[in-house]
C-alpha cells in the first residue's frame, strides 16, 4: 500500500498534540470557503428515497450550465477524489483493456499529491513535469491542475487545448482539474470537452460554497468515458440531498458567495502584508508563502491554536487560507506580531 498523504484539514490531530478544544482553533488548513453558504430547503423525500433519475438529471442540467461546458452533461461523483482512485481504470480503459502497468502519466508539479500517490499504486510510472516541453511520445495521460494547489499557476484555455492536441495525436489524454476554478471561470475548458474527445474535466462542488463535506464534485469528458465512470462507481453514487443541494445552489445568484470569498482573501492579504510575509502563489481561496523557518512558523501558530498547511517536499513553504472573519484576521495578526518573522 502507498503512504498516505497528510491533507489540511487535520485539526483533531492538531489539537491531541498541541491542546485546546476544536472550537478553539482557527483552521487556515484548507483551500475552502470559510463561510459556507446557507443551505437550501431539502424535501423530505431525499433524505427518505434514493435518489430518483429526475434528481440526477437536475442536477447534472444545473451542473452543465453552471460550469458552462457547451450542453455536456457532467456527471456528479461523490468528491473528485473517487474519481482519482479511478484513473488507473481510465488509462486501461482508454487503452482498450490493455495492461496499464508501465504506462507513463505526466503530472504537472508540484501539485495536489494525490495524483501521483493513486497512479503510482497503480503501477504506472508518474513522471512530474514543469511544463508541456517535457511532454513525450509515451505519455498516455497528463494531467494539470488549473488553477494549481498550492502554486496558484494558471495555464490559459489556449495553451491546455494546445496540450490536448498534442496528446490526442499520440493517442494520449489529458485531464484538467479545476477543484478551484469557481473564481476563474475564463480559465476553464469544460466547454471544450465535446469537441476535443481526449480531454477530461474535474470539478469540485464543495470548495467554493464551503460545503466540503457534501462530498460531491463534477465529471466533464467524453460520453464512453462517462459511462465508463458511472459502471465503475455503481447506482446511487451520490446522495439525494447533495445533489438537491448543489441542483439549487447552481441555479442560484452566486456573485455575492465570489464577493465574500474575494473580501476574505483581501484580508488575508492584509495581514501577511503587516507582518513583511511575501506571497509567492495562491488562488482566491488561499496563499503560498515561502519563508526560511516555514517549519517554525507552522509550530508557533499551533502553540496559538492557529493550523497551516505545510509541505514535506517543500519545507520553506507554508499555504494559508482564509479567516471566515475580521476577528479571525486580527488572530493571525496577533499571533504573527508575537513571533520573528
Amino acid at each position: 500500500m502507498s503512504v498516505p498523504i497528510v491533507h489540511g484539514g487535520g485539526i483533531t490531530e492538531a489539537a491531541a498534540r498541541y491542546g485546546g478544544r476544536l472550537e478553539d482553533w482557527l483552521d487556515l488548513s484548507t483551500g475552502i470557503n470559510p463561510c459556507p453558504v446557507a443551505l437550501p430547503e431539502v424535501p423530505e423525500r431525499a433524505w427518505h428515497r434514493l435518489p430518483d433519475r429526475q434528481t440526477v438529471d437536475d442536477a447534472r442540467l444545473a451542473a452543465s450550465q453552471y460550469y458552462r461546458t457547451n450542453g455536456a452533461l457532467p456527471l456528479p461523483v461523490p468528491g473528485t477524489q473517487s474519481a482519482i482512485q479511478l484513473l488507473p481504470r481510465l488509462v486501461q480503459f482508454h487503452q482498450g483493456g490493455v495492461a496499464q502497468t508501465g504506462s507513463r502519466v505526466a503530472v504537472f508539479g508540484p501539485t495536489y499529491g494525490e495524483y501521483a500517490r493513486v497512479l503510482s499504486a497503480a503501477g504506472l510510472a508518474v513522471d512530474r513535469i514543469g511544463d508541456a516541453s517535457a511532454l513525450t511520445a509515451e505519455h498516455g495521460l497528463a494531467i494539470v491542475v488549473n488553477p494549481n494547489n498550492p502554486t496558484g499557476r494558471a495555464f490559459a484555455p489556449a495553451d491546455i487545448l494546445a496540450m490536448a492536441a498534442r496528446l490526442k495525436a499520440q493517442g494520449g489524454l489529458l485531464l484538467v482539474d479545476e477543484a478551484f476554478g469557481d473564481l476563474e471561470p475564463a480559465l476553464s475548458v469544460a466547454g471544450h470537452v465535446r469537441g476535443e474527445g481526449n480531454l477530461v474535466v474535474f470539478r469540485s462542488f464543495g470548495k467554493f460554497f464551503g460545503l466540503a463535506g457534501l462530498r460531491l464534485g463534477f465529471v466533464v469528458a467524453p460520453e464512453p468515458m462517462l459511462a465508463a465512470f458511472a459502471d465503475w462507481l455503481g447506482p446511487w453514487a451520490v446522495s439525494g440531498p447533495a445533489l438537491t443541494i448543489s441542483t439549487a445552489l447552481m441555479q442560484g445568484d452566486t456573485k455575492a458567495i465570489a464577493a465574500g470569498i474575494l473580501e476574505r482573501r483581501a484580508g488575508l492579504d492584509a495581514v501577511l502584508d503587516g507582518a513583511g510575509i511575501a506571497r509567492i502563489g495562491g488562488t482566491g481561496l488561499f496563499v503560498l508563502i515561502e519563508h526560511p523557518r516555514a517549519a517554525r512558523l507552522h509550530e508557533k501558530l499551533c502553540e496559538a491554536y492557529i493550523l497551516t498547511r505545510r509541505f514535506d517536499y517543500a519545507p520553506t513553504w507554508l499555504r494559508i487560507g482564509l479567516a471566515p472573519d475580521r476577528a479571525g484576521d486580527r488572530r493571525l495578526a496577533d499571533a504573527l506580531a508575537r513571533m520573528e518573522c
